[in-house]
């Protein structure tokens, strides 16, 4: 695919470095300054071509400037961009009711929020506001990731990104992925909530096992604690169900989503069954812009041309087209994960130099560890794209299985 002109254009009237510009060092220096995206392909300001197989991690499901969403972005910002909580706006509550019929089982309600990690910190606050005080401890798994707030953070069970920001908020305690039994051991009376992802993303793309959430849950029941399932990467049609928990058969007590909710667009929520989405009353929590007209528009679009599209069928069958020719790629011992959340690992250690080698190359995907490389693909990969993007990463894995890689 040409690139437009006035992409080109763009491309030419590129500012100043960003290493000469006051930014902070935050996420490093990158590798590249993207201009314009269209579906799984991306452009530089040199106007090289890349295929996106991490889709801004897992946001842009249905591919780079939609038109669905592009188009109902510029409607909405065209006539209202924001009032404030203390109103409605026209898309909120069609978001809220497609949300409530997505998670299924008992009726619930939802919270607009702006992030991943603003939609788990509501949930944690309205989780303790529900069990009362006494019961304010959250139990998650280790190498989960909930975001990098002082209380997601804190959930967050991988302790070295703890150490720079001790001391961090005090009540979470955590517990081995997929052990039942030390979950178990690790229940207190002042234990009132367990936060989950269905499969850790960031933490390797290690799904749950069916038994352990089932086992979970029944904990929950037992104990009387709420059970948090963290939907940010998971949720909307990304692993084949429209959420996570789904592939086990059980119902959380509150959910959390982002990512993949606006298609690009900064929007988060929450959803909660009606006994537990009571116990915040006005004023409990708040957010400036949160489900403000332009995200929700987005939110509404992206729903639409998924239910349209029939998107978790569609992750399904692309996913398991994309497992088949990764197993088959050199070095490659296991794939994991669900639908078009996946992750390969490699029978050496040289995973972070691929992926820097695969960039180059022009393909986007993210190694985890030494030896893990996760990919993300947008839901509407074609097969075109798939075969190019493989070919790519079946090359580099070729060199460092010749004896390395270099980038």
């Amino acid at each position: 695919m040409t690139i437009h002109r006035d992409a080109m254009e763009r491309s030419a009237n590129v500012a100043t470095p960003l290493e000469h510009c006051p930014l902070m060092s935050n996420y490093g220096p990158p590798p590249a300054l993207f201009v314009r995206g269209e579906g799984t392909e991306l452009w530089d300001a040199d106007g090289k071509r890349y295929l996106d197989f991490l889709t801004g991690l897992a946001v842009v499901s249905l591919g780079h400037s939609h038109p669905a969403v592009t188009k109902a972005v510029a409607e909405q910002a065209a006539t209202l961009s924001h009032t404030s909580n203390l109103y409605a706006t026209e898309h909120q509550a069609p978001v809220a009711i497609e949300i409530d019929r997505l998670i299924g089982g008992p009726p619930g309600q939802v919270l607009f929020q702006n992030s991943g990690a603003e939609a788990n910190e509501a949930a944690i606050k309205l989780a303790r506001k529900f069990q009362g005080r006494g019961r304010h401890k959250v139990l998650s798994a280790f190498r989960s990731f909930h975001g990098r707030t002082l209380a997601t953070l804190a959930a967050t069970a991988q302790p070295e990104k703890h150490e720079p920001f001790q001391p961090l908020p005090e009540g979470f305690i955590h517990a081995t992925w997929n052990d039942l039994g030390e979950f178990e051991a690790a229940i207190t009376p002042e234990v009132g909530t367990i936060l989950l992802e269905p499969l850790q993303g960031e933490g390797g793309v290690n799904p749950a096992s069916t038994e352990f959430f089932q086992g979970i849950r029944k904990l929950c029941d037992d104990n009387g604690i709420t059970l948090i399932l963290d939907e940010i990467q998971t949720g909307l049609g990304r692993t084949g169900e429209w959420f996570g928990f789904q592939h086990f058969g059980i119902e959380p007590d509150i959910v959390s989503m982002a990512k993949a909710l606006g298609n690009g667009m900064p929007v988060g929520a929450i959803w909660a069954r009606l006994e537990v989405a009571a116990a915040f009353k006005p004023g409990d929590h708040g957010s400036t812009f949160a489900g403000q007209p332009v995200a929700t528009a987005a939110a509404r679009a992206t729903l639409a041309v998924m239910n349209e599209l029939d998107i978790p069928a569609v992750a399904t069958a692309t996913g398991a087209a994309l497992r088949e020719k990764l197993a088959a790629l050199p070095c490659v011992t296991s794939v994991r994960g669900l639908g078009m959340l996946l992750a390969i690992e490699i029978d050496r250690t040289g995973a972070k130099e691929v992926g820097s080698a695969c960039f180059d190359a022009g393909l986007i995907v993210n190694a985890l560890s030494d030896t893990a490389i996760r990919l993300a693909p947008p839901l509407t990969l074609s097969s075109e794209h798939l075969d190019e993007g493989l070919a790519i990463l079946g090359e580099q894995l070729q060199k460092l299985k010749d004896g390395g890689v270099s980038s």
